[in-house]
């Protein structure tokens, strides 16, 4: 599986340089996303530019990457999402779980406005105990 990963101050980029999201590469896009989280990473932006082509089990692995960075109190975004992609994942109705953002820059405002809320409730949960 081909890859980058660019790690910055809040969040990480992951970009995957394939074509096809499938079985043969769903299992070790899974075992980067737990590797990841487990270095600390809970803010991740995943650039799915190359992909043209998920199945159900890529669509797997992109799920295990949310439910990560949302059990570590973070913030998983997709983007680049080609058309065909966008189409099984609105099918999916995976559109309403997802966040997906229109660029790299939308995606990292997004995550700083996440930052930023889970301060302020963090702020606000300690003035109430």
């Amino acid at each position: 599986m081909k890859f980058t990963v660019d790690k910055r101050e809040r969040y990480l980029i992951f970009e995957l340089q394939e074509s096809r999201l499938d079985t043969g590469i769903a299992p070790n896009l899974k075992t980067e996303f737990v590797l990841l989280n487990n270095e600390g990473f809970r803010n991740m932006i995943v650039d799915l530019s190359a992909v043209s082509f998920v199945d159900s089990s890529g669509l797997g692995a992109i799920l295990i990457g949310n439910r990560l960075c949302k059990n570590a109190r973070g913030t998983f975004v997709l983007t680049g999402v080609q058309e065909a992609v966008m189409k099984l994942i609105k099918i999916s109705q995976l559109d309403e779980i997802l966040m997906i953002a229109g660029s790299e820059e939308e995606a990292n405002d997004y995550i700083l406005m996440e930052e930023v809320q889970r301060e302020i409730e963090g702020v606000n949960g300690q003035d109430e105990a």
